[in-house]
């Protein structure tokens, strides 16, 4: 992790004494700057003036962590008034780290260009170092490299600047924001080894987004308040949204939640949006990180929308400045939290009776004669502003919760799986010798799966577990993974297979929905035949099934299907988890 120098900056330090010389080798005004909030910088020109920082104001570093899927590192820049960038002596101190992610989706480049402004603008100012003397800011300037590097100026077909921008789709055109938990990309490696190794307490993702018109330049998402759950959610929704909400209201920058609306107005009310594990502030939260993605309005002026991002900035670091203890605190005690709880949500729906009542600012919207088709279009009308209360439905309610395992144990070769368990710090134990437990196993009971492809999978959903507790003798390899770990939630958010956001709904465990070994009828007859003569509860069930059952009655394939489903030579490895669970 040393900081990287050029020869001819080195060449400048050696003939001058003094830093005031060699920081006016360096034109630190940005192509934003330059063009008047027109013009975004390339992944190359950002880079290079990282490098240039870096090299020119010893409490910048800039690091690189790890390759993508373009082929280019992705890259760290870190913000330290003490000049420490070794993350093994900053988690012992007292401050407070800030991540912040830009342009993983790089036809967004707002926050890209809002945080080259904001760190040249903390080192070239004294009393700004001094302020963040117990915050230490990372970013990661250009999240998907191959994105970036696929510029254009036509694919933000709603959006009001810049001039050129990149693609929403990586160098393998995955969307990176729906990557997090199944890390199908380099990307999503890299990105857990920076986030694990800088353990923000606040994590700030920065987009653009458009569904409706309205007047604000700017909204928040925070990440949902009944997930986070314990002390920090109370936090969250009654501490740091207001304190922000009204930091920026005292820079005349009015801010609202996410207007989660498509193709329709908001006057008839919205949901907040719920930020799934596979979500960037979904996944933050999994580690207890207080998660915000930031959402400027596309509609607007590219550099108003610049502007209004850095200022959101901010705002979130004076926060941390005031109310970092306590977020430390909140944050070292929430695993404690969850646990002692004994059971833990995997599932929430909407609750449409439980609103909140903003006075929002939109625009007058009616529906007028399309001039291009034989229909009717959207028309906001942006003379007519209006302020009008109108009802935001943020509180969700658990719809499925499972009690909280001792322990689950992951059977050897399920490499994928362990893969993603050691990206993200999960601490197990590998079994020296073969090892008996009394555990639940895990047979998948019922799963329906989309028929349409979602970056790269057809995910499973409404999955059910069937739980069957039996004495197991596990292999020398097999894996122990506790749950008491600052990985907990992550732990159960993927391994406890009904989960939204699992390794199985993810398609990690699709070859067990596959039977292997079958029968041919013409010799299982005669085994079937013997088999009910020398079980006899077995032919009583089967009687029975023929008397209740007249489907069954009329279908000797179904009938034949069912002595082998409950004979010995069914296939025992057919539908049942890889995962176990020790209570």
């Amino acid at each position: 992790m040393n900081k990287l120098f050029s020869l001819s900056l080195v060449f400048l330090v050696f003939i001058s004494c003094s830093k005031h010389q060699k920081t006016e080798q360096i034109d630190f005004t940005t192509k934003f700057e330059k063009s008047n909030g027109a013009e975004t910088t390339t992944y190359f020109e950002t880079i290079e003036y990282y490098k240039n920082l870096a090299n020119t104001f010893p409490e910048i570093s800039l690091l690189e962590m790890g390759e993508t899927d373009s082929g280019y590192p992705l890259h760290l820049v870190v913000f330290n008034s003490d000049q420490e960038f070794d993350f093994n002596k900053i988690k012992d101190s007292n401050k407070n780290v800030i991540l912040i992610n830009n342009a993983i989706h790089p036809g967004e480049p707002d926050g890209v260009d809002a945080s080259m402004l904001l760190f040249r603008d903390i080192v070239q100012n004294k009393n700004y170092i001094k302020k963040l003397e117990n915050i230490v800011l990372a970013v990661i300037p250009i999240y998907n490299i191959g994105g970036a590097l696929n510029r254009n100026s036509t694919t933000r077909v709603n959006q009001n600047g810049p001039k050129e921008y990149g693609f929403r789709g990586n160098a393998r055109n995955f969307d990176l924001n729906r990557d997090f938990v199944k890390a199908d990309t380099k990307n999503a490696k890299a990105f857990a080894e920076i986030f694990h190794l800088v353990n923000p307490d606040v994590f700030i993702d920065n987009h653009v987004s458009n569904g409706a018109d309205y007047q604000y330049a700017i909204t928040h998402l925070f990440t949902q308040y009944n997930k986070l759950g314990n002390d920090l959610s109370e936090f969250l929704e009654t501490t740091m949204k207001p304190y922000i909400e009204t930091s920026l209201l005292k820079k005349d920058i009015i801010i609202t939640p996410y207007v989660n609306v498509w193709g329709t107005t908001p006057e008839a009310g919205f949901s907040q949006f719920f930020d799934y594990p596979r979500y960037s502030s979904g996944y933050s939260t999994l580690f207890n990180s207080l998660g915000i993605t930031v959402e400027t309005h596309m509609l607007k002026p590219y550099k108003q929308r610049v502007e209004q991002t850095y200022s959101f900035m901010e705002s979130a670091i004076d926060f941390t400045i005031e109310k970092g203890s306590e977020i430390k605190k909140l944050r070292n005690n929430a695993v404690a939290k969850i646990l002692e709880k004994g059971t833990y949500p995997i599932s929430y729906e909407l609750d449409k009776n439980t609103f909140t009542t903003l006075q929002f600012k939109g625009y007058e919207g009616t529906y007028i004669d399309s001039k291009v088709t034989t229909g009717k279009r959207l028309f906001y009308d942006r003379t007519k502003p209006y302020t009008k209360p109108i009802k935001y439905y943020n509180h969700f309610k658990i719809t499925q919760e499972i009690n909280i395992p001792k322990a689950y144990i992951l059977k050897q070769g399920w490499w994928t799986v362990l893969e993603r368990l050691n990206s993200n710090n999960i601490e197990y134990k590998v079994f020296e010798s073969d090892t008996t437990f009394v555990v639940n196993e895990q047979h998948i009971k019922n799963y329906e799966t989309s028929t349409t492809p979602f970056e790269g999978h057809y995910m499973h959903f409404n999955t059910e577990v069937e739980i069957t507790k039996k004495s197991v003798t596990f292999n020398k390899g097999d894996i122990y993974i506790p749950v008491n770990q600052n990985g907990a939630r992550y732990i159960m958010e993927t391994l406890e297979a009904s989960a939204t956001d699992s390794f199985f709904n993810w398609n990690f465990f699709d070859t067990i929905l596959q039977q292997k070994e079958y029968y041919s009828a013409y010799v299982f007859e005669d085994i079937a035949e013997e088999y009910l003569r020398n079980n006899f509860i077995l032919k009583l069930n089967f009687d029975e099934k023929m008397k209740s059952d007249s489907e069954f009655a009329k279908n000797p394939r179904e009938q034949l299907d069912y002595v082998y489903k409950n004979s010995p030579h069914y296939e025992k490895a057919y539908l049942k988890l890889p995962i176990y669970k020790v209570f």
